[in-house]
């Protein structure tokens, strides 16, 4: 056990030693692994993360999340290197929607809006009018002139905003997130039977069928904060497993349960220390984007951090 924790150790220390040399700083999502969040400058959700890459000094940013947050981080600071520690690290609802699908629906309706989850390929948010994430999606759609949403790739997330918005018109995309979209109402009704005293917190990337046995619904971070705040002491949690880490370590006092050990995203767990030190040491998974395409994917991500103020 000694043996191990200094082997872990010696690499957290070839980690601090690559970041002074490459003048880096690591973001990391909640959704990773325990070690590789404790490493990190900076935890958070999409919204957080995506927003954090505009405001560091350092100019390389190393991205420990799947590759649309790689992306997203290259998209919103062309002139920097940015890094993600495994290149095979992908999201399939981030391919959930097409280009072709998107010029339809804008031949379809004159006074149309495109709204893309950041949960989304490059290509994507390049044709579409405005990025949002789950912490912000209902304020920017509800701030939009337009009365037409074409809301893309997660239907989950756009039906939830859908519900709180009658008076808008939402054109439904199919994607989905397998970890969330394979909870189901059966295993949650049998959690909460098994702790009745427990609440239930959601992420809105769930089906209907989930949300609507939720206490409180929200993104990663709120369901973070929700947990700090509450007077309870026993919670369900309907999200990724990663998240687990940082409400034990900020309530050491409060039991987390999950509805079973699926909840957990494997590409988000691709990212280990070993991969951490290679991407700074050879920074051969550095994110390379057309500088056209970065540009037009640039203006629907910037006025997600103006609208979302």
């Amino acid at each position: 056990m000694k043996h191990l924790e200094e082997f872990m150790e010696s690499k957290i220390e070839r980690i601090k030693q690559l970041k002074i040399e490459k003048d880096a700083v690591i973001l990391a999502h909640y959704y990773v692994r325990d070690e590789v969040q404790d490493i990190a400058d900076y935890v958070g959700d999409s919204y957080f993360l995506a927003e954090q890459a505009t405001k560091v000094p350092q100019q390389t940013i190393l991205l420990c999340g799947v590759s649309f947050m790689g992306e997203s981080a290259k998209i919103l600071n062309p002139d920097k290197l940015v890094l993600t520690p495994a290149a095979d690290a992908d999201c399939p609802m981030a391919h959930m929607a097409t280009v072709e699908k998107i010029e339809e629906i804008r031949r379809q309706y004159e006074d149309v809006s495109v709204v893309c989850y950041v949960n989304s390929t490059a290509e994507l948010k390049a044709h579409s009018d405005v990025c949002v994430t789950s912490s912000n999606a209902l304020k920017i759609v509800k701030a939009l002139p337009n009365k037409n949403i074409f809301f893309i790739p997660d239907q989950h997330l756009a039906h939830y905003i859908a519900d709180q918005l009658p008076e808008k018109n939402f054109i439904f995309n199919d994607g989905y997130c397998h970890v969330h979209a394979e909870l189901t109402k059966e295993e949650l009704l049998r959690a909460k039977n098994n702790k009745p005293n427990a609440e239930v917190l959601v992420h809105p990337e769930c089906s209907a069928e989930i949300t609507a046995e939720a206490d409180y619904i929200g993104s990663t971070s709120g369901i973070i904060n929700y947990a700090s705040q509450s007077d309870a002491k026993e919670f369900i949690i309907c999200t990724e497993m990663g998240v687990l880490y940082k409400l034990q370590k900020d309530n050491p006092d409060k039991k987390f349960y999950l509805l079973g050990m699926h909840q957990v995203c494997p590409n988000m767990k691709k990212i280990t220390l070993d991969r951490i030190i290679n991407a700074l040491e050879n920074s051969e998974t550095k994110v390379e984007l057309d500088a056209d395409f970065m540009e037009k994917a640039h203006r629907p991500m910037i006025r997600m951090l103006e609208l979302s103020k």
